[in-house]
């Protein structure tokens, strides 16, 4: 079972890091929100530990960047006291709540709860859309006009995948970034805009006028199905 654990503050990050690795966790940990977001598109933990008032990048905001590709769960632990802060969270996406001090022995035992309603998502294999049908088990894709293939790069092929595979969802631009190139490029959007333009024109029916892969500015793009 592997836990990313998300706080700004050394302290806790250690002493939480050597808790879940003595009760056998596989630990990956991150010390700000834009980090935190990179650590779970690269590890894909089983389930994230996310101090709400971390820099750069709040605990809200990392939870919407989540829950736009991902169903992992979140333990949101935090020292405000305010039913405000615990509402926000758990309205944006967060699973549970843990206000700080806590006892280690109730973290555990709710994060044991928490992967254990935990359900697996079922990855689908492929969609039909526009004039295309994507095979990405067999990594195909078909002109539904007229049977003809087409080809994709390794790299559109990521791309195609990770949009597929969260149907509907936002995914954060830096979240593709970081699926495809890797986390040194996660601020290389230039890569991420001509990318997707290569795709449409290759799957969309109108590439200036995408109806499947969407953008959404500032933030991420959208694959939306039928």
């Amino acid at each position: 079972m592997k836990v990313l654990i998300a706080d700004d503050d050394p302290q806790i990050l250690r002493a939480l890091s050597i808790t879940f690795t003595a009760s056998d966790y596989d630990v990956v940990t991150a010390g700000d929100g834009g980090a935190a977001l990179r650590r779970a598109a690269e590890h894909h933990p089983d389930i994230v530990v996310l101090d709400l008032g971390m820099p750069h990048l709040g605990g809200i905001d990392v939870i919407h960047g989540l829950r736009g590709w991902s169903t992992v769960p979140i333990l949101v632990i935090s020292g405000r006291m305010d039913s405000i802060d615990k509402v926000q969270a758990l309205d944006a996406g967060a699973d549970d709540y843990v206000t700080k001090p806590f006892l280690t022995d109730e973290l555990l035992a709710r994060v044991r709860a928490l992967t254990r309603r935990r359900l697996p998502v079922r990855e689908e294999a492929g969609a039909a859309f526009g004039d295309v049908r994507v095979d990405l088990v067999a990594r195909s894709v078909v002109r539904t006009t007229d049977g003809a293939d087409i080809h994709l790069t390794r790299t559109e092929w990521r791309l195609l995948e990770t949009l597929m595979l969260n149907p509907g969802r936002l995914v954060p631009q830096e979240i593709l970034l970081t699926e495809v190139w890797g986390p040194q490029h996660v601020n290389d959007s230039g890569y991420l805009r001509l990318y997707i333009r290569q795709l449409r024109k290759k799957l969309e029916r109108d590439p200036g006028s995408p109806r499947h892969l969407l953008t959404e500015a500032g933030m991420g793009y959208r694959f939306v199905p039928g």
